[in-house]
């Protein structure tokens, strides 16, 4: 499994056939920091593509990601503010769900993003 090897968790649930077959999941789990970023990652077109991303809180994982999965996601913005030290920026608080295929939570967390205001974003594409 190539995202086990990318994230370096050595922990044999993640690429031992053998011994998570051993476990009460029964087969080998994805990495949880390679969920993390997954689910970060499907967030960026709708959330952060121009943003600067300052952190991740109450990271929860309620059911375990397998291979094969297919994991979709949502977010939802909690709060906003103007930036106090960069005023052409703000500060955005969101939630963000990822789900499997069958609709389970696989993980839930806030994340606090510096975002550009319009007309002050680098990027003008």
């Amino acid at each position: 499994m190539w995202f086990t090897l990318l994230t370096l968790n050595t922990n044999p649930i993640h690429f031992d056939q053998v011994y998570a077959s051993k476990t009460e999941f029964g087969r080998p789990l994805v990495d949880s920091t390679f969920t993390l970023a997954l689910v970060t990652g499907l967030s960026v077109a709708d959330i952060s593509q121009n943003a600067i991303n300052l952190g991740w809180d109450k990271v929860r994982l309620p059911h375990p990601v397998f291979e094969g999965d297919t994991i979709y996601a949502k977010s939802e913005v909690l709060e906003k503010r103007e930036s106090r030290s960069r005023p052409h920026m703000g500060i955005v608080r969101v939630k963000t769900t990822g789900y499997n295929q069958e609709g389970k939570i696989v993980i839930e967390f806030e994340r606090t993003i510096m975002v550009y205001k319009r007309n002050a974003s680098p990027y003008k594409g």
